[in-house]
């Protein structure tokens, strides 16, 4: 097998590379494609979607970054990400850890890399945890033409929303933070360039689209 520089260069080459991709936005170009493509096929869901932030560590110097107030004000970076009804993500943004989530929901809405369907033809319902029942939170959907499905805080733990109608939940957006997180190098930001990171997080997005686009295609 021939070594990895021989196929795609030094390492320094490739990451100059990629440098310049997330920079120009070629990184969430590739993920709207393909996007594009499984709507295409059918294969996206917009009457149901979800969102919802996860906090990570930051090892080096940077922007995006703040003190994690749930592990001991160490400094991390928050990625909020949006999905569609089966867990296809469709907007990610990133700030400090300190950042709460409602505040980068409007961000994460215009962050979708695609055109939504017109709100006023096609109904968007948004579920949301606890932590956006607040204005800041229900101001945001409603300016993005969703129906805001958020738990309030002190409700009981129903089933599903108390809504047994839907097939959507909160967990698909969970799931799909999940799939993200065991990438290691969006578990734990090692880059000093915000945008760097940021490209990593619409890569990995891209590859669960490339997937989805090849289970659409061979059932």
């Amino acid at each position: 097998m021939e070594p990895a520089t021989e196929r795609f260069g030094a390492s320094s080459t490739v990451h100059g590379w990629f440098q310049r991709f997330a920079a120009d936005g070629v990184l969430e170009e590739v993920w709207a494609y393909l996007v594009r493509e499984c709507e295409e096929l059918g294969g996206v869901r917009w009457e149901w979607q979800a969102a919802d932030g996860v906090m990570g560590k930051s090892r080096h110097e940077g922007d995006a970054r703040g003190p994690n107030p749930t592990d001991r004000a160490k400094m991390g970076t928050k990625k909020s990400v949006l999905v569609e009804q089966h867990g296809g993500p469709l907007g990610v943004a990133i700030a400090g850890a300190n950042v709460h989530d409602t505040k980068l929901l409007a961000e994460t809405i215009d962050a979708i890399v695609i055109a939504r369907p017109n709100p006023e033809e096609v109904t968007q319902n948004l579920c949301l945890d606890k932590g956006y029942d607040n204005p800041t939170g229900r101001a945001a959907c409603a300016a993005g033409g969703y129906v805001a499905h958020i738990r309030r805080i002190g409700e009981e733990k129903l089933d599903g929303w108390g809504l047994k109608t839907h097939p959507a939940r909160r967990w698909v957006v969970e799931r799909t933070i999940a799939w993200l997180q065991r990438c290691r190098a969006l578990l734990i930001r090692y880059d000093k360039n915000p945008t760097n990171y940021l490209g990593l997080i619409q890569l990995a997005c891209a590859l669960l689209w490339y997937r989805r686009r090849h289970q659409l295609q061979h059932p």
